[in-house]
This record gives C-alpha cells, sequence and structure tokens, in this order.
C-alpha cells in the first residue's frame, strides 16, 4: 500500500475539519495545507556565468596599426585638397593673366 503524499493528508485533514467546528482543527488543517505547499522541490540553481574571454594581444596591435593607418589615409586626402586649391588658384591667375594679355594684344591691332 502506498503512503499518502503531504498534499492528500492535507486535504484530507481540511476534509475531518470541515465536520467540527474544533477550531484547533481547522488550524492543524490550515498548517498542513501550508506545509505541504512549502515541500515543493528546489529550483535547480542557475548555469554559472561563462568566464571572460581577454582580448587577444594581436587584436589590440591590430587597432593601433589600423588608428594609425587611418590616420595617415586621412592626412594624405588633406593634403590632396590642398593642393586641388593650391593648382585652382594658379589656374586662375594664369586664365586672369593670359586673359589680360589677350585684350591688350587685340587693342594695339
Amino acid at each position: 500500500m502506498t503512503e499518502p503524499t503531504p498534499l492528500a493528508k492535507a486535504e484530507a485533514a481540511v476534509r475531518e475539519a470541515e465536520g467540527s467546528t474544533d477550531v484547533a482543527r481547522i488550524v492543524a488543517a490550515v498548517l498542513a495545507t501550508q506545509h505541504a505547499m512549502q515541500q515543493q522541490p528546489a529550483p535547480t540553481p542557475p548555469a554559472p556565468a561563462p568566464a571572460r574571454r581577454r582580448i587577444p594581444l594581436s587584436y589590440v596591435g591590430l587597432g593601433i596599426v589600423g588608428a594609425g593607418a587611418l590616420t595617415a589615409l586621412a592626412m594624405a586626402a588633406a593634403l590632396l585638397a590642398v593642393a586641388v586649391a593650391v593648382g585652382a588658384v594658379c589656374a586662375t591667375v594664369c586664365l586672369l593673366v593670359l586673359r589680360s594679355m589677350w585684350r591688350d594684344f587685340q587693342q594695339t591691332r
């Protein structure tokens, strides 16, 4: 014969307490019910947190080299922009001088 579970015992105590007005039996039934409800299986412990990975030194080196390369490219682009601006100013001055010379040449003819 199987032994009844704590919850079944608590239900039987409640049924027994319903028939009588004895306060002690009602309190005993309530306490038995609370005790049965507290005997639930323990929750499984959480999984351990993964170990923190360290950043390999090669990634740090690549980051520094990449930042240096990006800086060099930005400086080269700025230098190219300055060179284009100087060339544009020189071309404009040359064209203005040639236009002035052409007008003088046309007037003297």
